[in-house]
Parts: C-alpha cells; structure tokens; sequence
C-alpha cells in the first residue's frame, strides 16, 4: 500500500470513528495534516488541516463531509445507520497496524456495541470469552490469535479457498 493510499484509509477510519464520537476532532484534524504529508491533496482537505483544536469542535461537522467527497472517501453522518459498521471495521485496522492489543479491541467493541451489532458479535463474544478465562479450557494467547483472526476477517474479508 502506498503511502498515500495507507493516508486516506487511515483518513477514512478517524472519519468512521468521528462519526460515532469515538475519535475527537482534532485527531480528524491530524489526520488531514499526515494525509497531506504523504501527498494526499484537495482544497477542503488544506483547509481542514489548517483548524486549530477549537475551530476542530465547531468546524468538522461542515467540512468534513467536503473533504471525504472531493477524496472519493465515505462520509458517516453522526448517529448514522453505516456508521458503527465502519467504525468496527476502523478498530480492526487498529489492531492490524498494532495500535492496540487484541483484548483491547474485544473490549472496545463490546464496551461500544454489546451483543447489538451483528457485524461484531463475535468480537463480543471473544471479550466474554476473555472475562472467564478461568472457566473455560483455553488461553488467552489463543483468544488474542482469534480475535486478530476476526480483525483481519472484518478489514479484510472471509478467507479465500485456493485449494
């Protein structure tokens, strides 16, 4: 993945976490300013990378939905029906880039979505999995290797038989 490419998803993944009040502002702000770094460019995207923190609060709401469309990304309006569905699949990246472990991530899904997102059920169930460890007959290393099995599922898709 290029650099601009790995810029825009990571662009589009603080958007999707935005959207679900799980990224701040100023973190969708930082994003634009590493996007432009690496060579992604477009007017709204200048401007949105120019925002001090305060402007971030106030500003992002109008702007960002420019910016995504003049990248050719998706916009998630807040509180939206797609939203939680990116923003699972943006924690997921966050694990494949070892942003957080994989229990913090089985817990940051359950914590966010319960058993109520069909799309992350299994990571919910892998954190429950994780809260009785003592009771059940296997470790938390091969729990870690399932739940990044699944990261890899939702970011990536099924598994390809090639047989």
């Amino acid at each position: 993945m290029s650099p601009i490419e790995a810029a825009a998803d990571d662009l589009q993944d603080l958007a999707a976490l935005w959207s679900i009040g799980e990224a701040r502002a100023h973190d969708v702000v930082e994003a634009a300013c590493a996007a432009l770094v690496a060579g992604l460019d477009s007017p709204a995207l200048r401007i949105l990378a120019g925002y001090t923190r305060a402007e971030a609060q106030y500003e992002l709401p109008d702007l960002l939905p420019v910016v995504l469309d003049e990248l050719g990304l998706t916009f998630y309006p807040r509180d939206g029906e797609a939203g939680p569905e990116a923003a699972v699949r943006a924690f997921a990246h966050q694990l494949l880039a070892g942003k957080v472990t994989p229990r913090e991530l089985a817990l940051r899904i359950h914590q966010r979505f319960g058993h109520q997102l069909p799309l992350a059920e299994r990571l919910a169930e892998l954190d429950d999995e994780c809260d009785s460890i003592e009771y059940g007959d296997r470790t938390l290393v091969q729990l870690d290797a399932e739940v990044t099995v699944e990261a890899r599922r939702l970011v990536y898709g099924p598994p390809s038989d090639t047989a």
